[in-house]
Protein backbone atom coordinates (compact mmCIF):
# COMPACT_ATOMS: atom_id res chain seq x y z
CA UNK A 1 0.00 0.00 0.00
CA UNK A 2 1.40 3.40 -0.98
CA UNK A 3 2.29 5.76 1.83
CA UNK A 4 0.51 9.12 1.68
CA UNK A 5 2.35 12.45 1.27
CA UNK A 6 1.25 13.40 4.79
CA UNK A 7 2.77 10.22 6.23
CA UNK A 8 5.99 10.87 4.32
CA UNK A 9 6.08 14.47 5.54
CA UNK A 10 5.83 13.25 9.12
CA UNK A 11 8.66 10.79 8.50
CA UNK A 12 10.80 13.59 7.02
CA UNK A 13 10.48 15.62 10.21
CA UNK A 14 12.00 12.67 12.08
CA UNK A 15 14.84 12.48 9.56
CA UNK A 16 15.66 16.20 9.61
CA UNK A 17 15.58 17.85 13.06
CA UNK A 18 13.55 21.07 13.34
CA UNK A 19 12.16 20.66 9.83
CA UNK A 20 9.05 22.83 9.44
CA UNK A 21 6.92 21.48 6.59
CA UNK A 22 4.21 23.85 5.34
CA UNK A 23 3.02 21.92 2.28
CA UNK A 24 3.43 18.53 0.64
CA UNK A 25 2.52 16.84 -2.63
CA UNK A 26 2.93 13.40 -4.15
CA UNK A 27 5.89 12.91 -6.44
CA UNK A 28 6.09 10.26 -9.16
CA UNK A 29 8.79 9.46 -11.72
CA UNK A 30 9.44 6.69 -14.23
CA UNK A 31 10.79 4.33 -11.59
CA UNK A 32 8.03 1.69 -11.88
CA UNK A 33 6.64 2.39 -8.41
CA UNK A 34 9.76 1.25 -6.58
CA UNK A 35 9.55 4.20 -4.17
CA UNK A 36 6.95 6.20 -2.31
CA UNK A 37 7.96 9.84 -2.60
CA UNK A 38 6.66 13.27 -1.72
CA UNK A 39 7.87 16.81 -2.30
CA UNK A 40 7.92 18.99 0.81
CA UNK A 41 7.82 22.77 0.98
CA UNK A 42 9.48 24.02 4.16
CA UNK A 43 9.02 27.32 5.98
CA UNK A 44 12.22 28.88 4.59
CA UNK A 45 10.97 28.38 1.02
CA UNK A 46 13.14 25.38 0.15
CA UNK A 47 11.75 22.24 -1.42
CA UNK A 48 12.88 18.79 -0.30
CA UNK A 49 11.95 15.29 -1.43
CA UNK A 50 11.52 12.27 0.83
CA UNK A 51 11.75 8.78 -0.63
CA UNK A 52 10.97 5.40 0.94
CA UNK A 53 11.75 2.13 -0.92
CA UNK A 54 8.85 -0.24 -1.61
CA UNK A 55 10.96 -3.27 -2.58
CA UNK A 56 14.15 -4.95 -1.46
CA UNK A 57 15.77 -4.10 -4.79
CA UNK A 58 14.90 -0.42 -4.32
CA UNK A 59 16.30 -0.49 -0.79
CA UNK A 60 19.59 -1.92 -2.10
CA UNK A 61 19.66 0.70 -4.85
CA UNK A 62 19.02 3.49 -2.35
CA UNK A 63 21.91 2.34 -0.15
CA UNK A 64 24.28 2.28 -3.15
CA UNK A 65 23.02 5.70 -4.24
CA UNK A 66 23.84 7.20 -0.83
CA UNK A 67 27.40 5.83 -0.99
CA UNK A 68 27.86 7.29 -4.46
CA UNK A 69 26.47 10.70 -3.49
CA UNK A 70 28.84 10.80 -0.55
CA UNK A 71 31.74 10.06 -2.93
CA UNK A 72 30.63 12.97 -5.15
CA UNK A 73 32.26 15.61 -2.99
CA UNK A 74 31.78 19.33 -3.51
CA UNK A 75 35.06 19.43 -5.44
CA UNK A 76 33.91 16.69 -7.82
CA UNK A 77 30.46 18.26 -8.21
CA UNK A 78 32.04 21.59 -9.16
CA UNK A 79 33.34 19.92 -12.34
CA UNK A 80 29.83 19.04 -13.50
CA UNK A 81 27.58 21.42 -15.48
CA UNK A 82 24.46 20.17 -13.68
CA UNK A 83 23.19 19.56 -10.14
CA UNK A 84 23.44 16.28 -8.24
CA UNK A 85 21.12 15.33 -5.35
CA UNK A 86 22.30 16.14 -1.84
CA UNK A 87 21.00 13.99 1.07
CA UNK A 88 19.97 16.11 4.07
CA UNK A 89 18.72 13.43 6.46
CA UNK A 90 17.55 9.84 6.91
CA UNK A 91 15.69 7.72 9.44
CA UNK A 92 14.55 4.10 9.87
CA UNK A 93 10.92 3.66 8.89
CA UNK A 94 8.56 0.74 8.44
CA UNK A 95 11.32 -1.85 8.17
CA UNK A 96 13.36 0.16 5.69
CA UNK A 97 14.83 3.67 5.51
CA UNK A 98 13.44 7.05 4.54
CA UNK A 99 15.91 9.49 2.98
CA UNK A 100 15.37 13.21 2.51
CA UNK A 101 17.18 15.05 -0.32
CA UNK A 102 17.11 18.56 -1.64
CA UNK A 103 14.57 18.71 -4.46
CA UNK A 104 16.07 19.38 -7.88
CA UNK A 105 14.03 21.24 -10.51
CA UNK A 106 13.40 19.97 -14.00
CA UNK A 107 11.46 17.05 -15.44
CA UNK A 108 12.72 13.64 -16.61
CA UNK A 109 13.82 13.77 -20.24
CA UNK A 110 11.42 12.23 -22.74
CA UNK A 111 12.97 10.54 -25.76
CA UNK A 112 10.89 12.63 -28.16
CA UNK A 113 12.48 15.75 -26.62
CA UNK A 114 15.97 14.66 -27.73
CA UNK A 115 16.85 17.11 -30.48
CA UNK A 116 18.64 20.41 -30.94
CA UNK A 117 19.81 22.03 -27.73
CA UNK A 118 18.58 19.11 -25.62
CA UNK A 119 20.71 16.62 -27.55
CA UNK A 120 23.72 18.93 -27.21
CA UNK A 121 23.16 19.38 -23.49
CA UNK A 122 22.69 15.63 -22.91
CA UNK A 123 25.85 14.78 -24.84
CA UNK A 124 27.81 17.43 -22.95
CA UNK A 125 26.47 16.28 -19.57
CA UNK A 126 27.56 12.68 -20.18
CA UNK A 127 30.96 13.86 -21.43
CA UNK A 128 31.42 15.83 -18.20
CA UNK A 129 30.78 12.69 -16.12
CA UNK A 130 33.29 10.73 -18.17
CA UNK A 131 35.89 13.48 -17.81
CA UNK A 132 35.91 13.24 -14.00
CA UNK A 133 39.13 11.98 -12.41
CA UNK A 134 38.90 8.30 -11.50
CA UNK A 135 40.69 8.66 -8.17
CA UNK A 136 37.60 9.52 -6.12
CA UNK A 137 35.89 6.32 -7.30
CA UNK A 138 38.87 4.29 -6.12
CA UNK A 139 39.01 6.15 -2.80
CA UNK A 140 35.32 5.41 -2.16
CA UNK A 141 35.79 1.71 -2.83
CA UNK A 142 33.34 1.78 -5.74
CA UNK A 143 33.61 -0.74 -8.62
CA UNK A 144 36.25 -0.34 -11.29
CA UNK A 145 36.33 -2.37 -14.50
CA UNK A 146 39.01 -2.55 -17.12
CA UNK A 147 37.95 -3.24 -20.70
CA UNK A 148 38.57 -6.98 -20.48
CA UNK A 149 36.52 -7.18 -17.28
CA UNK A 150 33.64 -5.37 -18.96
CA UNK A 151 33.86 -7.88 -21.79
CA UNK A 152 33.69 -10.81 -19.37
CA UNK A 153 30.70 -9.27 -17.61
CA UNK A 154 28.82 -9.05 -20.90
CA UNK A 155 29.63 -12.67 -21.73
CA UNK A 156 28.34 -13.70 -18.30
CA UNK A 157 25.01 -11.93 -18.92
CA UNK A 158 24.65 -13.74 -22.26
CA UNK A 159 25.46 -17.14 -20.71
CA UNK A 160 23.02 -16.63 -17.82
CA UNK A 161 20.27 -15.48 -20.19
CA UNK A 162 20.80 -18.56 -22.35
CA UNK A 163 20.46 -20.80 -19.29
CA UNK A 164 16.92 -19.49 -18.74
CA UNK A 165 15.86 -21.17 -21.99
CA UNK A 166 14.18 -17.95 -23.15
CA UNK A 167 16.98 -16.40 -25.20
CA UNK A 168 16.36 -16.71 -28.97
CA UNK A 169 19.25 -18.37 -30.80
CA UNK A 170 19.60 -15.45 -33.22
CA UNK A 171 20.17 -13.01 -30.36
CA UNK A 172 22.57 -15.33 -28.60
CA UNK A 173 24.61 -15.59 -31.80
CA UNK A 174 24.48 -11.82 -32.44
CA UNK A 175 25.53 -10.95 -28.89
CA UNK A 176 28.17 -13.66 -28.57
CA UNK A 177 29.81 -12.56 -31.82
CA UNK A 178 30.05 -9.02 -30.47
CA UNK A 179 31.19 -10.13 -27.02
CA UNK A 180 34.07 -12.13 -28.48
CA UNK A 181 35.14 -9.39 -30.92
CA UNK A 182 38.35 -8.18 -29.27
CA UNK A 183 38.38 -4.97 -31.32
CA UNK A 184 35.04 -3.98 -29.78
CA UNK A 185 36.55 -3.94 -26.30
CA UNK A 186 39.50 -1.64 -26.92
CA UNK A 187 38.44 1.41 -24.96
CA UNK A 188 39.66 3.63 -22.15
CA UNK A 189 37.57 3.13 -18.99
CA UNK A 190 36.13 6.32 -17.51
CA UNK A 191 34.00 7.38 -14.59
CA UNK A 192 30.42 6.40 -15.50
CA UNK A 193 27.02 6.86 -13.94
CA UNK A 194 26.43 3.22 -14.87
CA UNK A 195 22.63 3.30 -14.72
CA UNK A 196 21.90 6.32 -16.90
CA UNK A 197 18.53 6.49 -18.61
CA UNK A 198 16.42 9.28 -20.05
CA UNK A 199 14.63 9.42 -16.68
CA UNK A 200 17.97 10.16 -14.99
CA UNK A 201 18.36 13.43 -16.89
CA UNK A 202 16.26 16.28 -15.52
CA UNK A 203 15.78 19.01 -18.10
CA UNK A 204 14.47 22.55 -18.05
CA UNK A 205 14.05 24.73 -21.14
CA UNK A 206 16.01 22.30 -23.28
CA UNK A 207 19.01 21.92 -20.97
CA UNK A 208 20.05 19.15 -18.59
CA UNK A 209 19.93 20.81 -15.17
CA UNK A 210 20.38 17.76 -12.93
CA UNK A 211 21.27 14.07 -13.03
CA UNK A 212 19.72 11.66 -10.52
CA UNK A 213 20.20 7.96 -9.86
CA UNK A 214 23.86 7.32 -9.02
CA UNK A 215 23.62 3.82 -7.54
CA UNK A 216 25.91 2.32 -10.23
CA UNK A 217 28.63 5.00 -10.09
CA UNK A 218 31.88 3.29 -11.09
CA UNK A 219 34.77 3.24 -13.52
CA UNK A 220 33.89 1.28 -16.64
CA UNK A 221 32.72 1.33 -20.24
CA UNK A 222 31.59 4.85 -21.29
CA UNK A 223 29.25 3.28 -23.84
CA UNK A 224 27.06 2.11 -20.96
CA UNK A 225 25.95 5.69 -20.29
CA UNK A 226 25.01 6.29 -23.92
CA UNK A 227 22.87 3.20 -24.49
CA UNK A 228 19.65 5.03 -23.57
CA UNK A 229 20.09 7.52 -26.44
CA UNK A 230 19.59 4.77 -29.01
CA UNK A 231 15.93 4.65 -28.00
CA UNK A 232 15.46 8.11 -29.54
CA UNK A 233 14.98 8.80 -33.24
CA UNK A 234 18.12 7.92 -35.27
CA UNK A 235 19.04 11.52 -36.06
CA UNK A 236 18.53 12.49 -32.41
CA UNK A 237 20.72 9.63 -31.21
CA UNK A 238 23.36 10.62 -33.74
CA UNK A 239 23.27 14.18 -32.40
CA UNK A 240 23.80 13.00 -28.79
CA UNK A 241 26.82 10.92 -29.82
CA UNK A 242 28.23 13.75 -31.94
CA UNK A 243 27.91 16.32 -29.14
CA UNK A 244 29.35 13.84 -26.67
CA UNK A 245 32.43 13.17 -28.79
CA UNK A 246 32.89 16.90 -29.44
CA UNK A 247 32.76 17.69 -25.72
CA UNK A 248 35.16 14.87 -24.82
CA UNK A 249 37.89 16.38 -27.02
CA UNK A 250 39.72 13.06 -27.19
CA UNK A 251 40.56 10.56 -29.88
CA UNK A 252 37.25 9.04 -31.04
CA UNK A 253 36.28 5.60 -29.80
CA UNK A 254 35.48 3.94 -33.17
CA UNK A 255 33.26 1.24 -31.64
CA UNK A 256 31.48 3.36 -29.03
CA UNK A 257 28.08 3.29 -30.73
CA UNK A 258 28.19 -0.46 -31.35
CA UNK A 259 29.01 -1.20 -27.69
CA UNK A 260 26.23 1.18 -26.64
CA UNK A 261 23.82 -0.74 -28.87
CA UNK A 262 24.98 -4.04 -27.38
CA UNK A 263 24.43 -2.71 -23.86
CA UNK A 264 20.97 -1.44 -24.83
CA UNK A 265 19.98 -4.84 -26.20
CA UNK A 266 21.45 -6.66 -23.21
CA UNK A 267 19.19 -4.63 -20.93
CA UNK A 268 16.42 -6.93 -22.19
CA UNK A 269 18.44 -9.93 -21.04
CA UNK A 270 19.05 -8.25 -17.68
CA UNK A 271 15.31 -7.65 -17.31
CA UNK A 272 14.72 -11.34 -18.06
CA UNK A 273 17.27 -12.35 -15.42
CA UNK A 274 15.69 -9.95 -12.95
CA UNK A 275 12.36 -11.67 -13.48
CA UNK A 276 13.90 -15.08 -12.87
CA UNK A 277 15.64 -13.85 -9.73
CA UNK A 278 12.29 -12.65 -8.36
CA UNK A 279 10.37 -15.64 -9.77
CA UNK A 280 8.03 -13.05 -11.25
CA UNK A 281 6.18 -14.51 -14.23
CA UNK A 282 4.89 -11.09 -15.31
CA UNK A 283 8.40 -9.65 -15.66
CA UNK A 284 9.61 -12.81 -17.37
CA UNK A 285 6.78 -12.68 -19.90
CA UNK A 286 7.41 -8.99 -20.51
CA UNK A 287 11.11 -9.64 -21.15
CA UNK A 288 10.37 -12.59 -23.42
CA UNK A 289 7.99 -10.46 -25.47
CA UNK A 290 10.61 -7.74 -25.93
CA UNK A 291 13.25 -10.32 -26.88
CA UNK A 292 10.91 -11.78 -29.50
CA UNK A 293 10.30 -8.30 -30.92
CA UNK A 294 14.04 -7.66 -31.11
CA UNK A 295 14.77 -10.97 -32.82
CA UNK A 296 12.10 -10.17 -35.43
CA UNK A 297 13.83 -6.85 -36.11
CA UNK A 298 17.18 -8.64 -36.41
CA UNK A 299 15.75 -11.06 -38.97
CA UNK A 300 14.30 -8.13 -40.91
CA UNK A 301 17.59 -6.19 -40.78
CA UNK A 302 15.78 -3.54 -38.77
CA UNK A 303 18.65 -2.97 -36.33
CA UNK A 304 22.20 -1.83 -36.84
CA UNK A 305 24.97 -4.44 -36.96
CA UNK A 306 27.19 -4.89 -33.93
CA UNK A 307 30.26 -5.81 -35.93
CA UNK A 308 32.62 -3.34 -37.58
CA UNK A 309 31.89 -2.30 -41.13
CA UNK A 310 34.71 -3.32 -43.41
CA UNK A 311 35.55 -2.33 -46.94
CA UNK A 312 36.34 -4.80 -49.73
CA UNK A 313 39.49 -6.88 -49.27
CA UNK A 314 41.95 -6.39 -52.14
CA UNK A 315 44.37 -9.01 -53.34
CA UNK A 316 48.01 -8.18 -54.20
CA UNK A 317 47.33 -7.50 -57.90
CA UNK A 318 44.45 -5.15 -57.05
CA UNK A 319 46.66 -3.24 -54.58
CA UNK A 320 49.37 -2.84 -57.25
CA UNK A 321 46.76 -1.64 -59.74
CA UNK A 322 45.46 0.90 -57.24
CA UNK A 323 48.94 2.21 -56.54
CA UNK A 324 49.67 2.47 -60.26
CA UNK A 325 46.70 4.83 -60.58
CA UNK A 326 48.06 7.22 -57.93
CA UNK A 327 48.56 10.67 -59.55
CA UNK A 328 52.24 11.29 -58.70
CA UNK A 329 51.98 14.88 -59.86
CA UNK A 330 49.78 15.59 -56.83
CA UNK A 331 52.35 14.30 -54.34
CA UNK A 332 54.54 16.67 -52.28
CA UNK A 333 57.77 17.71 -54.02
CA UNK A 334 60.46 15.04 -53.78
CA UNK A 335 58.08 12.15 -53.10
CA UNK A 336 58.95 9.22 -55.33
CA UNK A 337 57.84 5.64 -55.82
CA UNK A 338 60.35 3.30 -54.21
CA UNK A 339 60.73 -0.36 -54.99
CA UNK A 340 57.11 -0.92 -55.95
CA UNK A 341 55.81 0.38 -52.63
CA UNK A 342 53.32 3.18 -52.07
CA UNK A 343 54.96 6.45 -53.16
CA UNK A 344 56.20 8.65 -50.37
CA UNK A 345 56.25 5.89 -47.69
CA UNK A 346 59.05 3.66 -46.51
CA UNK A 347 58.55 -0.10 -46.98
CA UNK A 348 57.19 -1.93 -43.92
CA UNK A 349 58.14 -5.46 -42.96
CA UNK A 350 55.24 -7.92 -43.23
CA UNK A 351 55.15 -8.76 -39.54
CA UNK A 352 54.62 -5.08 -38.66
CA UNK A 353 51.82 -4.32 -41.09
CA UNK A 354 48.94 -5.17 -38.75
CA UNK A 355 50.36 -3.29 -35.78
CA UNK A 356 50.69 -0.13 -37.86
CA UNK A 357 47.23 -0.28 -39.38
CA UNK A 358 45.26 2.80 -38.26
CA UNK A 359 41.72 2.33 -36.94
CA UNK A 360 39.23 2.76 -39.75
CA UNK A 361 36.96 5.78 -39.56
CA UNK A 362 34.21 3.50 -40.89
CA UNK A 363 34.27 1.30 -37.80
CA UNK A 364 31.69 3.30 -35.91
Amino acid sequence: MARTPFTLAAVATAAVPELDVVATREHTTGEHGDYDAAVLTVSDGRELIVRVPRTQAAETEQAADLIALQALSSGVRSRLPFDVPQPVGQTPFDGTRAVVYDFLPGHPLQLDEVHGDTAASAGGAIAAIHALPTGFVHDAGLPQQEADEAQRTVMSVIDRAQQTGSLPAALRSRWFTAATDEALWRFQPTVINGALSADSLLVDQGSVVAVIGWSALSVGDPARDLAWALGAQPDAAEAVFAWYESARQMAPDPRLRQRALLHAELDLARWLLHGHELHDRQIIADAEGMLDTLVDRVHQNGVEPLEAETGPVLDASQVEQLLAQTPYENLPPGAESTGGHSPGFEPVEDENVESQRPASSDDE
